[in-house]
């Protein structure tokens, strides 16, 4: 359990849930057909702030923290995507929600694809913002982009990691993914960068991305979602300067999806929810204007 401050949004609800023996944090705001929000790293259910209350206008948003991050428990153990996609069907389980719009970024959106692969009579359209599709292949194409994930591999440094994932490398993601580097103030920043004094967030982190390394990476490259089928309705939202994650990791999807549609995010880096955070919210009301029909 942690004792940092919890920042304050007009019209939010929190509550702490126990999901499978973990204490989960969710942001809640707004009612009508439920929309989930699923954060990236380094970052946690406030990434969302300017997007909730366009959505709460019309939707019951329902914004949790992923495992180890934000006020969520940070356990030794399950920090891999398919453990948190069914962390966030637990806690929807307990809320009552059966059938949910879903947006995820970045590690919420890894999370998102496996819902969406999983539950598709759960998931009623979901959103990917920047984040790598599952039905990469090692093609030169990809394997070149390598480079650009090199924290993947500063993160789970052996003594090292640690203390970079206490502060240097979220400090840098924060300010070198990000394109429109005005919207994200010193004020949020230091919102984010405060769950990382925490030792059980950090070592969350580094076990995270040692599981990228060992388990996550190769088995999507050696085709484990090679006959997967995406049959959810998505709608791919991509920044184009994003240092972190070509285009091309995000946007293609080849004959895996039976309805998917992508559209480019322009001057946008690596976080649209923070930086043009009116375009997702009005892109995202459209897109789910059809869930009560659904």
């Amino acid at each position: 359990m942690t004792g940092r401050p919890m920042p304050e949004l007009a019209g939010v609800e929190h509550r702490f849930l126990d999901v499978g023996g973990l204490r989960t944090h969710v942001a809640l705001a707004g009612r009508g057909d439920p929309v989930v929000l699923l954060h990236g790293w380094p970052q946690h259910w406030w990434q969302w702030r300017h997007v909730i209350p366009v959505l709460a206008r019309h939707h019951r948003v329902i914004c949790p923290d992923l495992r180890g991050l934000g006020w969520t428990d940070a356990p030794p153990d399950g920090y891999q995507p398919g453990v948190m996609a069914d962390d966030v069907l637990g806690l929807l389980d307990r809320l009552g929600v059966r059938r949910f719009g879903l947006i995820g970024h970045d590690w919420g959106g890894a999370a998102g694809y496996l819902l969406a692969l999983r539950h598709p009579d759960r998931v009623t359209r979901y959103i990917a913002l920047n984040t790598a599709n599952p039905f990469l292949r090692p093609i030169p194409g990809t394997l070149r982009h390598g480079p650009r994930l090199w924290h993947i591999l500063a993160n789970s440094l052996p003594l090292l990691g640690p203390r970079l994932a206490a502060s240097t490398i979220p400090r840098w993601a924060l300010r070198r993914w990000i394109y429109r580097t005005a919207t994200l103030t010193s004020e949020d920043q230091a919102v984010y960068l405060a769950q990382f004094s925490e030792p059980d967030r950090v070592r969350a982190t580094v076990r995270y991305y040692r599981n990228l390394i060992s388990r996550e990476i190769p088995l999507v490259l050696a085709g484990k979602y090679r006959w997967a089928l995406l049959t959810v309705p998505t709608l791919v939202l991509s920044g184009d300067r994003d240092p972190l994650l070509p285009v091309s990791l995000m946007t293609g999807h080849g004959t895996h999806a039976t309805d998917l549609r992508a559209e480019l995010l322009a001057e946008v880096g690596h976080f649209p929810a923070t930086e043009v955070a009116d375009r997702v919210a009005r892109r995202a009301l459209q897109f789910f204007a059809a869930i009560g029909s659904a």
